[in-house]
């Protein structure tokens, strides 16, 4: 069953991911070569403790694993999951990936987005730009009425279009008072599959795009996703909700960001 919220789920929807896009924008501010993902994220712990939430990362468990981290950042080769560490410095030429995942009086809010340090390829910059173009589109098929197989249809024909891959080993998916709900949201698919889009849905839409081949592969800490041949990625995020006069996203960065 995917989750709908009334009227307070959706208030409350609506605050905890306005703490997670003004995390993330303050975050985003201290991304400079030089840097470590150590710092970032020691900064993302204190950012979202200084907003009055929690991070919905640090602990976050599978299975005897508990990611240790507050935060996901991730560098040039690296999809999802990428742990802070003080031995990864920022460099120009780097895309790094923010990913937050706040928890606010019970309620999540998920956001992420790919930053290059210039100078990049042109390639590069093209796959940021691409990947962030796909994540509108997915948006916008958001309709009620549609079902999710139409946005997926729609991030990964734009994104093959441009002569990139789609990541397949993680998808988007529903979010609400827990990080993970239903329904499993693929960044490829079928027009007209999957569940019907209804009002009060709550969902997390987040093409991961690679410049090579789709394939991934976990390193040795079990969560630090890659690319299998080795080049860059990137990730943009948004909390969506559904509604009968279009999709509303919820993770709107700060008046004037």
């Amino acid at each position: 069953m995917i989750p709908i919220k009334d009227k307070t789920g959706i208030a409350h929807m609506r605050a905890s991911c306005g703490v997670a896009a003004s995390v993330l924008y303050e975050l985003k501010k201290l991304v400079w070569p030089g840097v470590t993902t150590y710092d970032l994220d020691q900064a993302a712990r204190d950012i979202i403790a200084r907003h009055g939430a929690k991070s919905a990362c640090h602990g976050y468990q599978i299975g005897s694993r508990r990611y240790p981290a507050y935060s996901c950042i991730s560098v040039n080769e690296e999809v999802v999951h990428g742990i802070g560490s003080l031995k990864r410095v920022l460099r120009d030429g780097d895309v790094v990936t923010l990913d937050v995942v706040v928890e606010y009086h019970g309620y999540i809010g998920d956001n992420a987005v790919t930053i290059p340090l210039l100078p990049v390829s042109p390639r590069v910059a093209e796959l940021l730009r691409v990947t962030q173009e796909a994540l509108s589109i997915g948006i916008a098929a958001a309709t009620v009425g549609n079902r999710i197989g139409d946005i997926s249809y729609a991030v990964q024909r734009y994104v093959e279009g441009h002569g990139f891959s789609v990541v397949r080993d993680m998808v988007g998916h529903g979010v609400g008072r827990t990080m993970h709900e239903e329904p499993q949201i693929p960044n490829f698919g079928k027009r007209g599959t999957g569940d019907r889009i209804k009002p009060g849905m709550t969902l997390a839409i987040e093409p991961m795009v690679n410049l090579g081949g789709y394939k991934t592969k976990t390193l040795a800490d079990g969560w630090t996703t890659v690319t299998a041949d080795g080049m860059p990625s990137a990730h943009f995020e948004h909390t969506v909700l559904t509604t009968d006069h279009g999709p509303e996203i919820l993770t709107v960065p700060p008046i004037g960001a």
